[in-house]
This record gives structure tokens, sequence and C-alpha cells, in this order.
């Protein structure tokens, strides 16, 4: 497996053509597609890649590579709940205005230490930078709590990903990475965006799609609600009935 990931770097390396950068790359996905089935159960993707040069590397600062798997963006309100009388209810409430709907970031060291906050801030790199939370300040005090509370959400739930050093960088040439996909994946265009970096600075950015689709009779259902929503509560509604009806037939047995 190692040997042909390898050839396939080589063989882009070589394909790529030659530009004025000194350091340029070219990657490879192990799949462009991934299909939501009722037996979906998460995935991984293989991300490869390597560095094409026109002069030998720079023997100071080390290169490092970042590699980012965003989501489609979504629109969420974040709600705090505090407890009241005894009873726990919605209290504050912000409104983030795009938050990918699923997001990993890979990198070949801890991100403090090989990327300025410039460059962060330029990308939108790390989670909280890939989260645009325009104006929340004026919803609600501590209104960053919120983003913090979504990213401890969603990390737990999977959607949201960092592992430093997750990046296997070889001679500072051919790297590679696993990203896993949650079973819960959203259904949209994903995008993923592989940084070079010296010194803290972004030097090349490449950018690859990967379509989220689901298929079979997921995707009939989700067309049906959007396109025939009369159709689709009617079907729901017989579903509904006749698994009733057949949970009450068996227990009716069950008591003969």
């Amino acid at each position: 497996m190692r040997r042909a990931w390898r050839a396939a770097l080589l063989a882009l390396a070589l394909a790529a053509p030659a530009g004025a950068q000194d350091e340029r790359v070219v990657a490879g996905l192990s799949t462009a597609s991934v299909a939501i089935t009722t037996r979906f159960a998460g995935s991984e993707i293989l991300v490869y890649g390597a560095v094409r040069r026109e002069a030998p590397p720079p023997l100071a600062n080390p290169l490092h590579v970042i590699v980012t798997v965003a989501g489609p963006d979504t629109r969420v309100i974040v709600r705090r709940k505090a407890r009241d009388y005894g009873i726990w209810i919605n209290r504050d409430a912000v409104t983030i205005d795009r938050a990918p709907s699923f997001y990993a970031v890979a990198s070949t060291g801890p991100l403090d230490a090989i990327l300025s906050e410039t460059e962060n801030l330029r990308h939108g790199i790390t989670i909280p930078r890939a989260i645009r939370a325009v104006g929340i300040t004026e919803e609600a005090p501590d209104a960053e709590a919120f983003t913090r509370a979504l990213i401890r959400i969603r990390t737990a739930e999977g959607a949201y990903a960092l592992d430093e050093g997750g990046v296997e960088l070889t001679e500072d040439t051919l790297f590679r990475t696993d990203i896993a996909l949650p079973a819960n994946l959203t259904e949209g265009d994903y995008r993923v965006r592989i940084f070079l970096l010296r010194d803290g600075r972004v030097i090349d950015l490449l950018e690859r799609p990967i379509g989220v689709q689901k298929t079979g009779l997921e995707r009939t259902l989700t067309l049906m609600s959007r396109n025939q929503p009369l159709a689709y509560g009617l079907l729901s509604l017989a579903i509904a009935v006749l698994a009733g009806w057949g949970a009450n037939a068996i227990f009716a047995r069950l008591r003969m």
C-alpha cells in the first residue's frame, strides 16, 4: 500500500507543471466522492502529496504541512441553559453566521508552533477561525463562550477533529494523512485544503473537492421531502400507521 501511494506521489510530482515558486504542493485523494447509504457507518479519506521543487530546499526553516477538510457551512443558533426555580430553561442565545458542518485539521506539528496568527486569520485554518461569528458580541455577554461551546459539542460528536502530528512527512518531500469521516455527515460539497508552510508562513496552497451524496432509498426520501412534501408526509404517516399496527399485532400474539 505504501509503495503504491509513494509511486502515485512521484508521478504527480513529475507531471506537475513548473512554476515560479521554489516549492509547490501536488496531491491526490483516495476518493473524490462519498456515498451515504442506509448502512453508512463512516468512512476514511487518504490525503497524499509531494513537494515539487525547482531548487534545493532551504536548510534553516523546516517544512510543515497542514491538511483541512471542511463540510458545507450552516447557520447555527447556540443557546445556553440556566436553572430557574429548579427548572432548566434556555436563557441566552447567539446566532453564528457560518459554521462548517464538518471540519478536520491534521498537521505535522502543533499549530501554534508552525502557523502564524496572521496566516491563520487570512486562510481560516484552525477550527475557531473556520467559524464565522460576526456580531455575536452584541447578542449576549461573553458571546465567545458560545463559539467554544459549539466546538466542544461538535468535537464530542466527531464532527470537528484536530490531529496535531497526524500528517506524516518523509524527507521533506512526501506526505500523507488519513481523515476520518463520521456517520452523521451532511450532504454537500466538501473542500480539502493542503497548506505548505515555512517559518509560520503559507508558501503554497492546493484545494481539492469531495462530493458527499445520499444514494439509494436515502436519496429518494430526501428528494421527496424537498420536492413533494405532501406525498412525503402521507408516506411517513402511512409508515407510522403500519409500524403501530404491526407492533400491536406482535404484542397481541405474545399475550395469547
